[in-house]
């Protein structure tokens, strides 16, 4: 019930507005609305200050225009009353007499100065901050979606994180895009106020002399207070709602309301209260100027500081004392914590002393994005990364941080404290620390955050600096997967796939593999970036091949040609597959020159032809890369393993795939370079 009342209320009370403006209401109904109108726009104003964001009263702006048509309505009705009876209630016959003290002067001069504070002072700049908002936030959402897609691929954020950000950005452009035009109802409100007073009065008086025979003084008197009084109650509320506007659009995102906010900012510095107040008691001792006041207001702002000073010295002794107990924890010398220390950790980021904020616990911080990579890439590789371990060290310098695998470096980078990276081509206007991306080379500028919206105007791509962290560690883990795959972590997955396939499990492992040779084709599968998360089908191709060789190579072949389908799908372009072939003479010569050796297979080739091939694959690949596209290298399956060792080193990684694996996918294939063994290269 009550919330169909609710949703009702306002459809209702918007007919009601209109019925407002063309039927009369009597004086005892126009005090009841005036004095709900009056406190309208008084909860709105507090609730304006309660809000911690403004989506938070996202409402606002339709809110402004019912009730500047209600204000407008209550104009009509009581000049309707001023002008017809004489009389329009009590509320305005009090703002008239008691308010301005029954005169004609003090009222008007006090309905101009409200009407000038409104129109001029607060409307005025309401006005502008909302269409600088407006442009600003429009501008700004391109590179916030680009900011969420980024996190998203990254595996940061889920998919309804990213939708819910998504929804943020998109409602707060139509919540600042329509403030942008309902500053405008504040505006068009004040000059309407203006124009009825001046309606009224001059009615007023013509009806008191032409219709009812008053005097020119006495129509004056009676028409004129009445007039400003209804000015007055109709400006108050529209001065409280244009002091709304004005606080709404200039409320920036913040963690509490504005009153919170404002009390400790104002008194964050002890010294400038001090100053402050020494300063208000200098002025008590001017000649002429009055003694009390001035002495009342410096000692309480010198008792706040030092309050403030004792509050100060309060923290001051907790943080130390819980930095003491800290270490003297950390003195302990057992054995254990002993062992402990000495432990070398599979993942570990080592952050300078002054990167430790960005460890803060909170939802957004360092170790919650770490958490988010690691379920990424369980997702995407079917490897559960080890956690995480974060500390600080002073030999590092600062702003930096180091990415050690197994105690050994593996990246390094910078993330300055109170700045942004800003990738793009147009940052020389942007003061900042020029750097190049750690994961992808790209040439950057790490500019104060107070700049982020300046850098996303020049089109740059903005990044905080957490998000350049977990990016450089999710680099370093997808290309390191092989490495922090173990043996512990190889029976785990086996024993999750003996619970849904135990056939799989147990036709391969113990009898025909030990748990160390399938770690071994795991390890071979992730050094290539094949997911290993299809364990059972992976289970299954390596018990058929187990039962004709044990060969580690020609099991991660069988285990590919498994996953073909899924392997050949991650370099599609639509349904069409690019790839660069093999000559038939030079693939043959390949073919006749293989050896075993103790690291797989290698070809034996003369090093000028080794030369001049691995010179025709990179002329291939910088052919298709400067067509912006992007192609895989076939051959022969027996070729396929001695191949990418060959070329993999040399072109960036570029994926080898054999015949048998590319036709096991329903795809179309467009050659786009072929290799040669002479110094002729066709493409």
């Amino acid at each position: 019930m009550n919330k169909n009342l609710a949703k009702l209320a306002v459809p209702v009370g918007v007919v009601g507005i209109i019925l407002l403006l063309v039927v009369p209401i009597p004086a005892i109904m126009l005090d009841i609305l005036i004095i709900v109108n009056i406190m309208l726009g008084l909860v709105t104003l507090l609730t304006t200050m309660f809000v911690k964001k403004p989506l938070e009263f996202s409402v606002f702006p339709s809110l402004l225009l019912v009730a500047t048509l209600f204000r407008l309505g209550l104009n009509v009705a009581s000049t309707r009353l001023v002008l017809g009876d004489g009389y329009a209630g009590q509320v305005i016959e009090a703002f008239g007499h008691v308010a301005v003290g029954g005169s004609i002067i003090i009222g008007s001069v006090i309905f101009l100065i409200l009407v000038v504070i409104q129109f001029v002072v607060v409307t005025k700049g309401a006005e502008r901050v909302a269409e600088v908002g407006a442009r600003f936030t429009l501008d700004a959402m391109p590179g916030k979606q680009m900011a969420i897609d980024a996190d998203l691929s990254a595996g940061l954020i889920t998919d309804a994180e990213a939708k819910a950000r998504r929804a943020e950005v998109s409602a707060e452009a139509d919540f600042y895009g329509a403030m942008d035009g309902a500053s405008k109802f504040v505006k068009g409100d004040a000059i309407a106020g203006l124009i009825i007073i001046i309606i009224n009065l001059v009615g007023g008086i013509a009806i008191g002399m032409l219709q009812r025979g008053m005097e020119i003084g006495d129509a004056l008197n009676t028409y004129a207070l009445l007039t400003i009084g209804d000015g007055l109650v109709t400006q108050i509320p529209a001065l409280l709602m244009a002091v709304s506007t004005g606080m709404i659009v200039t409320r920036s995102n913040a963690e509490t309301d504005i009153g919170s906010t404002a009390s400790a900012q104002l008194t964050q510095s002890r010294v400038a209260l001090v100053i402050a107040g020494g300063a208000a008691i200098l002025m008590a001792i001017i000649p002429g100027m009055p003694v009390l006041p001035f002495l009342i207001v410096g000692g309480t702002l010198i008792v706040v500081a030092q309050r403030l000073k004792v509050r100060e010295a309060s923290n001051v002794a907790t943080a130390a004392a819980s930095e003491a107990a800290e270490k003297s924890v950390a003195k302990t010398d057992t054995t254990e914590d002993l062992i402990e220390q000495m432990r070398v950790h599979a993942l570990e980021i080592m952050l300078a002393p002054d990167l430790v904020d960005i460890v803060s616990g909170a939802s957004d911080d360092l170790l919650a994005r770490v958490r988010g990579l690691r379920r990424k890439i369980a997702m995407d590789l079917g490897v559960v990364v080890p956690p995480v371990r974060t500390r600080d060290s002073v030999d590092l310098p600062s702003s930096t941080y180091v990415i050690r695998i197994a105690g050994v470096e593996y990246g390094r980078g910078i993330a300055p404290a109170g700045k942004v990276l800003a990738l793009g081509d147009f940052l020389d206007t942007l003061p900042g620390t020029e750097t190049v991306e750690p994961v992808f080379g790209l040439a950057g500028k790490w500019v104060p955050s107070e700049m982020r919206h300046s850098a996303e105007m020049t089109g740059a791509t903005v990044i905080d600096r957490v998000s350049v962290v977990v990016t450089h560690l999710s680099s370093i883990i997808t290309i390191n997967a092989a490495r922090l795959l173990t043996r512990e972590d190889v029976r785990v997955l086996t024993d999750g796939v003996k619970q849904v396939n135990p056939s799989s499990v147990d036709d391969l492992i113990p009898g025909l593999l030990s748990l160390a040779e399938v770690q071994r084709v795991l390890q071979g599968l992730l050094i290539e970036q094949i997911p290993i998360n299809d364990l059972p089908r992976i289970y299954e191709a390596l018990s058929l091949r187990a039962k004709t060789s044990n060969d580690p190579e020609g099991l991660i072949e069988a285990a590919r040609m498994a996953l073909g389908p899924a392997l050949t799908a991650q370099y599609l372009d639509g349904s069409v597959l690019r790839v660069i072939m093999i000559e038939p003479a030079l693939e043959q010569s390949m073919l006749e020159g293989m050896r075993p050796s103790d690291q797989g297979t290698q070809i034996l080739m003369d090093p000028a032809r080794i030369e001049a091939v691995l010179s025709s694959v990179r002329a291939s690949v910088a052919t298709v890369e400067a067509s912006g596209l992007s192609a895989v290298l076939v051959c022969a399956p027996a070729l396929r393993p001695a191949i990418r060792r060959l070329v993999s080193t040399q072109t960036g990684g570029l994926p080898v795939l054999s015949y048998q694996e590319v036709t096991s996918a329903n795809v179309t294939i467009e050659t786009v370079g072929v290799v040669r063994g002479t110094d002729s290269i066709s493409a």
